[in-house]
């Protein structure tokens, strides 16, 4: 054999072993270079469903609809947490590597607590994505990837380009935290009659009632002599996007009863022109012990920016005094107090 034949043969040979080594290394790293580093969804319009299934084994699933996000039943939710998925989809970058060493052990962390996420888009699952913990300086996430083709077996840490922080927090499956926060959503010409009765103190109780263009003010069961219709209509309008602020994650059931069975500090009642009545049920909450004035100008131990609510349905949540205060306080758009009245 000459000298060109044996260099001829050493760069086969050499390639086919640089050959191997790339087809090794694919394999190895499951298209982690290329294919399953693309965790990304530039196109997010087309998202049309998303499936969160945590560890515990709890669900959820979210569906687009024509304005806004519903759960799988088509049940209101709040949009936020959904526009916060959509945006990490787009804005999640690869960060870097997990060291060889670690691989196994994050493996195995994640294939018992890692949460499972699943994209779809125009009706078909377009990828998967497995969120584990935090790095230990927790500027990433550990995090696979799976396509409709193939799972990446190699774990690698992922941010959201921009922000220091973990992705994990970002996908959640808890309903109580999915809830529509909306008590009520009405349009003023919704409205037919509202009606706020305080139980300790029932001068403060008045009732609203609009019959077309037409509003009148009762003060403890007597109309007041004048409703100025501008203040009527400013009041009505409060109740275009009331939403209380958390779901219940304080009280037992226990207590739940205990609060359920005592009597409100105000009823709030609104009858709506297609005849539907609702009751919102007011309460107290628990303050630190120290003593504090309310928005009353009363003296108090309770909270005095948040409250209990019952909601129509029975659901106790909690709210905050300055979302309520501008449908309890009549004093603020009528002359409710016999001493206001002219």
């Amino acid at each position: 054999m000459n000298k060109k034949s044996i260099i001829l043969v050493s760069l086969i040979v050499v390639f086919g072993f640089l050959a191997f080594l790339a087809t090794n290394l694919v394999r190895n790293s499951g298209k982690s270079d290329t294919e399953l580093l693309e965790f990304s969804v530039k196109d997010t319009l087309q998202v049309d469903k998303i499936i969160v299934t945590e560890p515990t084994g709890s669900v959820l699933e979210l569906v687009r609809g024509e304005s806004v996000w519903t759960d799988k039943d088509g049940n209101c939710i709040t949009q936020e947490p959904v526009n916060l998925m959509l945006e990490t989809f787009y804005n999640v970058e690869f960060k870097g590597y997990v060291p060889e060493q670690s691989r196994e052990g994050i493996l195995k962390r994640m294939a018992a607590l890692s949460t499972k996420v699943e994209i779809f888009k125009n009706g078909k699952i377009h990828k998967i994505w497995y969120v584990g913990s935090s790095t230990q300086d927790h500027y990433g996430t550990y995090m696979l990837l799976e396509t409709p083709d193939e799972k990446s077996d190699l774990p690698v840490i992922m941010k959201v380009k921009g922000l220091n922080g973990i992705i994990g927090p970002r996908f959640f499956s808890d309903a109580r935290r999915w809830k529509c926060t909306r008590i009520f959503g009405l349009q003023k010409e919704e409205i037919a009659e509202v009606d706020v009765r305080f139980t300790e103190e029932p001068t403060r109780s008045f009732t609203v009632n609009r019959n077309g263009s037409n509003y009148s003010v009762k003060h403890m069961g007597k109309p007041l002599s004048y409703v100025d219709t501008a203040m009527a209509v400013r009041y009505l309008n409060n109740f275009k996007k009331v939403h209380y602020e958390l779901a219940n994650f304080e009280l037992n059931q226990k207590q739940l009863d205990s609060l359920k069975k005592s009597t409100p500090f105000c009823y709030l009642t609104v009858k709506q022109v297609n005849g539907k009545k609702e009751t919102v049920k007011l309460h107290y909450l628990k303050g630190t012990g120290e003593r504090k004035v309310n928005d009353f100008g009363d003296s108090t131990d309770f909270d005095v920016n948040r409250l209990w609510t019952v909601l129509p349905n029975g659901e106790v949540v909690k709210s905050q005094y300055h979302v309520f205060n501008p449908l309890i306080f009549g004093q603020l758009y009528f002359a409710t107090r016999p001493e206001d009245r002219q």
